[in-house]
């Protein structure tokens, strides 16, 4: 969690390869309604939804984006359609029972810590709060018998950058070639890559 971050890949943007063979047609039609129909709120209340943004904005900070990457839509999205990766961890309840469980966790943690909420702390606190969850330090009292590590590792940090990752600001920032299908990839080698994917010098053609 960090608020700098020098992208390896200046330049690069995944989108010029949209009339290539890098992608098709449902993988076009697919990523157009990603970036034009961002979901309105459906399923947390404006409170959950507020304190979802103000975590996501520490776990992938933007500071240097004028349009961040839209992650707690795309998060509502799947809560209320009830869609989920098909993983069920021991110990973590459904889905939407479980989000909403580590949302008023967070804040119960907030609250006792700082005497606010989540979103009211200073990054830094913020940054402490996420980290004394992650190491397995955060206080079962307020997690309602659910494991806080599994839930925030396995549940939502793979969430929110599994969101992140699907969008091709993010995809461009790590230099991500494109789809592997229908073009595929030929050069697999170490040290081999093939001529579509971003320049191996970090140098835009």
């Amino acid at each position: 969690m960090t608020d700098h971050f020098d992208p390896p890949y200046p330049g690069y943007d995944i989108l010029r390869k949209w009339n290539t063979p890098s992608y098709n047609q449902i993988t076009r039609e697919v990523l157009a309604e990603r970036l034009a129909a961002v979901p309105q709120r459906r399923f947390l209340d404006e409170e959950e939804w507020r304190l979802l943004q103000a975590i996501c904005d520490r776990l992938v900070p933007q500071p240097d984006r004028t349009e961040p990457v839209p992650i707690t839509p795309f998060v509502d999205a799947a809560l209320a359609e009830n869609r989920s990766n098909g993983t069920r961890f021991a110990g973590i309840p459904a889905m939407r029972e479980a989000w909403r469980k580590g949302l008023a966790a967070i804040r119960a943690e907030a609250t006792a810590l700082h005497g606010t909420d989540f979103g009211n702390l200073d990054p830094h606190l913020q940054d402490a709060l996420l980290y004394r969850i992650n190491d397995g330090n955060a206080d079962p009292a307020h997690w309602s018998g659910m494991p806080s590590q599994r839930f925030f590792r396995s549940v939502m940090l793979k969430e929110v950058l599994a969101i992140y990752y699907a969008h091709p600001a993010a995809q461009s920032e790590i230099g991500f070639g494109g789809p592997a299908a229908p073009r595929g990839y030929v050069r697999l080698a170490a040290d081999r890559m093939d001529p579509w994917e971003a320049p191996a010098d970090r140098r835009t053609r």
